[in-house]
């Protein structure tokens, strides 16, 4: 029996198949037959396992074009950005194409590099459909200008392609280091760094999405979903992962290659950043329903935490223990079943009681404060799930920012991002973003 991936998942095994896991626990080469593939598929598609490809795919499928929008980007920063692409031409990089988004004055020309020019600022969406229908290449490179490659971040990339099914690879964009206060507080929390486990990307997963800053990607499946929607100005990315997952492609959060990302300078700009992320989600929720909740949690994690927040403790806790008892016969056949349902419903409710502290404070802070107004029961269980868990954070991070400015920070960003959500949702008429899942598994369509 094995228990794993995102969302998790309880598999029975056939003799056969606990063999075949044994070799992947060992590290061994597994031989491909038709029974194997079809495991190591599901196991993969199921976030379960993830692949460590070590050989490049065939030669002629190499070729990378790199398309880098840009507006009113400094010279210095994209002469910088095409010297390290050009570093990977033993790796098949064939083209970097720089996509002028209207800049006034437009951008002069930079070695080494083909630009392209908008007559109108259409945003980085647009831009890289500017530049995508001029790849000829099997494989393009979507590089965003203010990102730093570093050395050897395009060939652990490549490696996946050599699996048919995979249609876009994205590395970990980790924030650039720095001495302000926000770049120390954007190298712990930036929404663009997804962590450092590898992951198969899809909505209401562990790694729901993974940003354009630097993607790269096949060729004829974004054509064939009809690349990024060039109306979408923020969130066209996600929007674009989430459509080569619903078309069967696989798209991977690879972390062993890291870029680095620069934060925004100013609060003012990294406030309106974070808004216009949360103004993307009603749209996102319109284009693909069921993918995106501001919770997802089982609904007897939710109640327990509804009777727990609401002053009957007893309560909250007699339906943690309901639950852990019926897990416990589901496992009852495995060895210390009682003792992982116990490890395994607590790890739930912990979590579960985390992500709705979260909602609460991030998606729902504007009707949640509207609440406390009138509820002093509510008003408490809004501080709590503002400070205990920022504070927690605080504790186990032990970051260099102190704890004030560190907590005040979190709620900043968490408050810019639910306002831009709440924006978004009244413009699309639809409470969709703002409406919690409370199933025991995301709603996927796989």
């Amino acid at each position: 029996m094995l228990i794993g991936g995102s969302p998790l998942k309880l598999l029975r095994l056939t003799s056969k198949g606990g063999e075949l896991l044994d070799s992947i626990e060992r590290g061994e080469e597994v031989p491909s037959s038709a029974g194997n593939n079809t495991l190591i598929n599901r196991l993969l598609d199921g976030g379960i396992v993830h692949p460590r490809p070590d050989h490049l795919p065939t030669s002629d499928a190499l070729a990378v074009t790199v398309v880098i929008p840009a507006f009113n980007t400094p010279a210095s920063d994209l002469n910088r950005l095409v010297q390290q692409c050009q570093t990977q031409a033993a790796n098949g990089l064939a083209a970097v194409f720089i996509v002028d988004d209207a800049s006034q004055p437009p951008l002069g020309d930079i070695w080494g590099a083909t630009m392209i020019r908008r007559e109108t600022n259409g945003g980085p969406g647009a831009a890289r459909s500017t530049g995508l229908a001029l790849v000829t290449t099997p494989l393009v490179a979507f590089i965003d200008a203010d990102v730093d490659l570093g050395s050897d971040w395009l060939q652990p990339l490549l490696n996946h392609f050599a699996d048919d099914r995979v249609a876009l690879v994205a590395p970990r964009v980790a924030s650039m280091p720095g001495v302000s206060l926000l770049e120390q507080y954007e190298m712990l929390h930036s929404p663009l760094d997804l962590g450092p486990n590898p992951a198969r990307v899809r909505a209401g997963t562990r790694v729901s999405y993974v940003p354009s800053a630097a993607l790269v990607c096949r060729v004829n499946a974004l054509r064939e979903v009809g690349g990024f929607d060039t109306a979408m100005r923020v969130g066209e990315d996600v929007d674009l992962v989430w459509r080569l997952d619903e078309a069967a492609y696989g798209v991977r959060f690879e972390p062993a290659v890291t870029v680095t990302h620069r934060p925004r300078s100013s609060l003012k700009a990294w406030a309106k950043q974070r808004f216009d992320y949360g103004t993307s989600a009603a749209p996102l929720a319109r284009r693909h329903a069921g993918s995106l909740a501001p919770v997802r949690v089982s609904g007897w994690s939710a109640a327990t935490w509804l009777a727990i927040a609401t002053g009957f403790p007893i309560v909250g806790g007699l339906i943690a223990a309901a639950t852990t008892a019926v897990l416990a016969r589901k496992l009852r056949t495995i060895p210390d079943g009682t003792r992982e349902a116990v490890r395994l419903a607590g790890l739930g409710h912990a979590f579960a009681g985390r992500s709705l502290a979260s909602a609460v404070t991030r998606a729902w802070w504007p009707l949640a404060a509207l609440v406390a107004l009138v509820s002093k029961r509510t008003r408490y269980a809004v501080l709590a799930a503002a400070l205990v868990p920022a504070s927690f954070d605080w504790v186990n991070k032990r970051p260099s920012i102190g704890p004030l400015r560190y907590v005040a920070l979190r709620l900043l960003d968490d408050m810019a991002y639910g306002a831009g959500l709440t924006t978004g949702a009244l413009k699309e008429r639809s409470p969709e973003a703002l409406r919690p899942d409370f199933t025991s598994w995301p709603r996927n369509k796989k």
